[in-house]
């Protein structure tokens, strides 16, 4: 099958979308997410700007050969917007592969490992109070894991804590809004609310913190000890990942589960933390880091080293992904956990998909393909919009990590 067309569709049903649909002369099409939170039309350039052009008139089922030369060929490679842009035509190719097969996509990559996926919520809460009940609900929604976080006392605003509690998304504004830091406050503040939750709700259910890169390495070690009696699933993004070797102080200090992973955009953005077994999950995804080609590398390395997969699955990431995500993770043999932030009525609408979630497990379909589709006239009723992620300040004013 020869490539005839490609083209970025634009979309933002409460929130911006990029998405690449890859058309062959046998009519069979497939579709990629493409969507960069809070940089979405660089990528859409990137792709159409220089990356179609190269792609038409390719045969579709060369998806290694493709990769790499969009990879390899590149001078200027690596980084979020080029590898997002590669992973939107590396997911559409074996969208198109697995339909031209008449299979669905996990068992084009090696069939089911396990019957069901186990994802986990978000629950979060202005307060404690607020967070223990948030975790209740999405326990009786039959959540078996559960991301908890809570607003901390003198801080105005904290990442994770939003009023629409369902469909949190941290792109607000126009323009970038200035949040207020303080790690003090925060450290004295999250172990309380850990003690709580397993004191309200025992021991049978999994839960998981997001640091979102706010701590150093020592201030780290000292939460994941502290949070070590409440037998956390894991702790995310303590620290920014620049500094891989930063990981060992960490370890030096806690045996609470690390997770990081979901900004990195290449295998060499965590080689050392996987080969020296500095984490335990590996959270890369496959829009951000190369598609199924890339990542699928990323995590046999990581099953060499006792690390499993956890993949982001936050609303700034497409249904496309997370569908491409549940294939993969039902074929992966060193799957962890998937993240799985619930989509509005409005994008699950644009982007009809045959995933389901019961009781605590998302289940992909048969069809043919990863399962995502994308109603492209109704995608037009939602015109592009300007979004920033905020930034972060510490109470001095100065700049502090996002």
């Amino acid at each position: 099958m020869k490539i005839t067309d490609a083209k970025v569709i634009v979309t933002c049903p409460g929130r911006n979308f990029v998405t690449l649909k890859i058309t062959t002369d046998e009519g069979v099409y497939g579709i990629g997410d493409a969507t960069l939170n809070g940089r979405e039309l660089a990528v859409a350039s990137y792709l159409e700007d220089h990356l179609i052009p190269c792609l038409i008139g390719r045969d579709a089922g060369q998806i290694e050969d493709i990769w790499q030369f969009f990879y390899r060929g590149a001078y200027w490679r690596r980084g979020p917007v080029g590898m997002t842009a590669l992973a939107a035509i590396d997911v559409a190719l074996w969208d198109i592969k697995a339909k031209a097969a008449g299979m669905p996509l996990y068992q084009l990559l090696g069939g089911k490992s396990r019957d069901g996926v186990m994802v986990y919520g978000h629950a979060n809460g202005a307060d404690i109070e607020d967070t223990v009940e948030e975790v209740g609900r999405y326990i009786d929604m039959g959540y078996k894991a559960i991301r908890a976080q809570s607003g901390v006392p003198g801080l105005p605003s904290t990442y994770g804590v939003s009023k629409d509690k369902m469909f949190y998304e941290p792109a607000d504004a126009d323009l970038p809004t200035e949040n207020i830091w303080s790690t003090q406050k925060y450290l004295n503040h999250v172990p309380k609310l850990f003690e709580t939750l397993r004191e309200t709700y025992g021991y049978d259910h999994h839960l998981l913190h997001d640091v979102h890169h706010r701590l150093t390495p020592i201030e780290a070690g000292r939460l994941g000890k502290e949070l070590e009696p409440y037998r956390l699933f894991w702790l995310e993004d303590t620290v920014p990942a620049e500094l891989q070797e930063g990981f060992r102080l960490i370890r030096q200090h806690t045996v609470t589960p690390l997770a990081v992973g979901e900004v990195f955009a290449s295998i060499h953005d965590c080689q050392q933390l996987i080969t020296e077994q500095l984490i335990d999950y590996i959270r890369s995804t496959l829009v951000h880091a190369g598609g199924i080609t890339h990542v699928r590398r990323i995590a046999h390395l990581a099953e060499l080293y006792h690390v499993k997969t956890g993949f982001h699955g936050a609303t700034d990431l497409s249904p496309i992904t997370l569908g491409a995500a549940v294939h993969f993770d039902t074929w992966v043999p060193n799957f962890g956990i998937q993240e799985y932030m619930r989509h509005t009525p409005e994008t699950d609408d644009v982007f009809p998909h045959d995933y389901t979630f019961a009781d605590g497990y998302l289940h992909a379909g048969e069809t043919p393909g990863h399962g995502v589709d994308i109603n492209e006239e109704l995608a037009k009723k939602y015109p592009y919009s300007r979004a920033y992620l905020p930034v972060n300040r510490l109470e001095d004013g100065s700049m502090f990590n996002w």
